[in-house]
């Protein structure tokens, strides 16, 4: 006798992903925001200690840059209808253990750091970004490439580092040590925030597995998407190639 399958029910599909929501967006913004705190307040840090008039001139624009960049993404919180106070304090402590971890020691070790260690949750963003709404995104990509910051740094390390191959050699080493840590930051994210995992994937198209919450409350690890990280550690190649050095 000839069997016919029956076709398949509505509970017989398999279950769709859920796809970034607009609390998802909320929350990425709210990172952007906080990291462009941080920078505010690095950057005034940085202007009283660096070396020359110029410098301290320039820093102090660039950390006045960063408090309207931050005003900039706070506003397309405040238009989705969330509260940018709370977005952005739920960041609060997110780069606490990596800046304790990295202390640089030189004048030289801080713009390295700046520029590849805080690149890092930068580049992470920009990724994240691409699963955003064409609003919320075009104002992420717009704060995120405000590089003028950057080109003060690559231009005071490619002046140090180009007739001084004991600094250049330091210098590699506290880059390796940067990206280690700045990536560990980004693989935290991934396993508490699942709404960040959701924009990663549908972002970059990648296979991942969302950080769902266990039934004691705490949080389930994420497999980390492949693309994302093959990503991150392209770019830091790129900076670090741009100043000489080896990654």
């Amino acid at each position: 006798m000839t069997t016919h399958a029956l076709p398949a029910g509505p509970d017989d599909a398999p279950a769709a992903r859920p796809g970034p929501s607009q609390a998802d967006t909320v929350e990425l913004l709210g990172l952007v925001a906080q990291l462009e705190q941080i920078a505010f307040a690095r950057l005034a840090a940085d202007a009283s200690v660096a070396p020359t008039t110029d410098q301290r001139l320039q820093l102090s624009g660039f950390a006045a840059a960063a408090v309207a960049r931050r005003d900039t993404v706070m506003a397309r919180i405040t238009e989705l209808g969330a509260d940018p106070v709370a977005a952005v304090a739920q960041f609060d402590h997110v780069l606490d253990d990596f800046d304790a971890r990295t202390q640089p020691s030189t004048w030289w070790e801080r713009l390295l750091k700046a520029y590849v260690g805080y690149g890092v949750a930068d580049d992470f963003c920009r990724v994240a970004a691409e699963g955003l709404d064409a609003e919320s995104r075009r104002v992420v990509l717009a704060v995120l490439d405000d590089a003028a910051h950057a080109e003060l740094a690559v231009a005071e390390l490619d002046a140090a580092g180009s007739d001084d191959g004991v600094l250049s050699s330091r210098l590699a080493l506290w880059g390796r040590r940067l990206v280690g840590e700045a990536l560990g930051v980004v693989q935290r994210l991934l396993v508490q925030r699942p709404g960040l995992v959701r924009l990663v994937s549908s972002g970059t198209g990648d296979a991942v597995v969302a950080a769902d919450q266990q039934a004691d409350g705490r949080t389930a690890p994420a497999n980390p998407p492949t693309k994302l990280f093959g990503e991150l550690t392209a770019q830091h190649t790129r900076r670090m190639s741009r100043l000489g050095l080896t990654a």
